[in-house]
């Protein structure tokens, strides 16, 4: 398998297997969930016999839930989901461990689709996608590759939205469940995960204090809500901006200041897009901000910050530090953007917390489980995780930090069942 895993793969370097191979190990290491789930795979082999593509940032983490999957019994494809995230080192390590991988460290332009696609060509059973890459690939350029796949998992809210939207035009072609809609994804993952993580690589790229600035979170659904909270727990002044007014009056009670983005541009040093939408640092804002504020995203595409519009501002772009753009505007202020305007955790950084990984690729292995047990009864839609697999996930996490909580008795589940008691 090692051997046709490597005459088949692109990768930048199969030497760099080692560096790899010590990275999977630490990252497994401190994933005891899917470690549990890992010894449940292997002897129950649930995808024996099938191919599973997986589209996801192909780092130790996500390494370690391809070997897991496949220790259920599948062959294993895997790509990357984003040009910056894609490590090298961890792609040869899977690739000497018989995993087929398509995946380079900041592809050249149009390659990461084309690796993209290769890993479809694969012909898998069942996929795991990652912001609907492979879903809008099945659904546009190649729906001649949907013939052989049952179903699959999706990881963030960008995705969803995209598979909703083709559901509810009717046109799509696989049965999907929502990984990203899950409690012990949305509430651990986006809100612990990505608020330390962000934060992780825009200080070890900057290498600037926190404390003191101002910082303006731009979004705060559950990825917001942890930029904010650690932004505050570095010393930060934080101002939140948002478009749902039940949102900006839960931001407003948990102590954060709320105003439009126009407002807020002028004051901010370090601002972070978690929204999933496009242009939400835009023209308008480009113009009223200081010299020297500092922008980067945490939403999964690079549209959120509008680099057309900082481009038009612009007489000189220069890389400054690994990761930092200067943008020169024309009125003489400097503009900072770190990792283009992509995923910064991930594109500056290692990405979320083994630990917290750790739940959300348990869901992605159950659901991926469920979703070949099920896909007959599924249909052409999206569905949510089943609560069963979410709170399995929840008592594993709970049994491997050594805590027990109480349960019902018969008394209290009658009482609470009944109206009349």
């Amino acid at each position: 398998m090692s051997s046709l895993a490597k005459q088949n793969s692109i990768i930048a370097d199969i030497n760099l297997a080692p560096e790899g191979r010590l990275k999977i190990d630490w990252a497994s290491a401190h994933m005891p969930v899917l470690n549990r789930i890992r010894e449940q795979f292997e002897q129950d082999q649930p995808f024996k016999g099938l191919k599973v593509t997986v589209c996801l940032h192909l780092e130790a983490k996500t390494a370690y839930l391809a070997k897991v999957i496949q220790a259920g019994g599948a062959e294993v494809t895997i790509t990357g989901s984003n040009p910056l995230s894609t490590q090298d080192d961890v792609c040869a390590a899977l690739v000497e461990d018989g995993i087929t991988v398509f995946a380079k460290y900041q592809p050249a332009p149009g390659e990461l689709k084309e690796l993209n696609i290769r890993a479809l060509e694969a012909k898998p059973d069942l996929i795991i996608d990652d912001g609907g890459d492979l879903a809008t690939i099945l659904h546009g350029e190649r729906p001649d590759l949907l013939e052989t796949i049952r179903g699959g998992a999706e990881e963030t809210t960008t995705g969803i939205i995209k598979l909703r939207s083709l559901e509810n035009e009717g046109t799509l072609k696989l049965p999907m469940i929502g990984v990203n809609d899950a409690f012990c994804k949305s509430l651990f993952d986006n809100r612990y995960g990505t608020g330390q993580s962000a934060w992780d690589g825009i200080m070890r790229t900057t290498n600037l204090i926190v404390a003191g600035k101002t910082v303006v979170v731009v979004g705060y659904g559950w990825c917001g809500k942890g930029m904010a909270m650690r932004a505050r727990g570095l010393g930060a002044n934080v101002i939140v901006t948002e478009i749902d007014p039940i949102k900006a009056v839960e931001a407003h009670m948990e102590g954060f200041r709320v105003m439009t983005m126009l407002e807020a541009a002028p004051l901010g040093d370090f601002f972070i897009t978690v929204t999933g939408n496009k242009a939400v640092i835009a023209g308008e804002h480009f113009d009223v901000m200081k010299d020297g504020a500092i922008l980067s995203n945490a939403g999964h595409f690079d549209v959120e910050v509008s680099k057309p519009d900082m481009e038009e501002r612009s007489e000189a772009i220069r890389t400054v530090r690994k990761n930092i753009e200067e943008y020169q505007f024309k009125d003489g202020r400097k503009i900072y953007l770190l990792a283009e305007g992509r995923l910064v955790n991930l594109g500056a950084a290692d990405g979320h917390p083994a630990e917290i990984m750790d739940m959300t690729f348990a869901l992605q292995a159950l659901s991926l489980r469920y979703v070949n047990e099920h896909y007959e009864s599924i249909g052409h839609h999206m569905i949510k995780v089943p609560y069963e697999l979410d709170e399995q996930v929840a008592r594993y996490k709970l049994e491997s930090m050594g805590i027990q909580i109480d349960e019902l008795n018969e008394m209290q589940k009658t009482y609470l069942q009944s109206w009349n008691v």
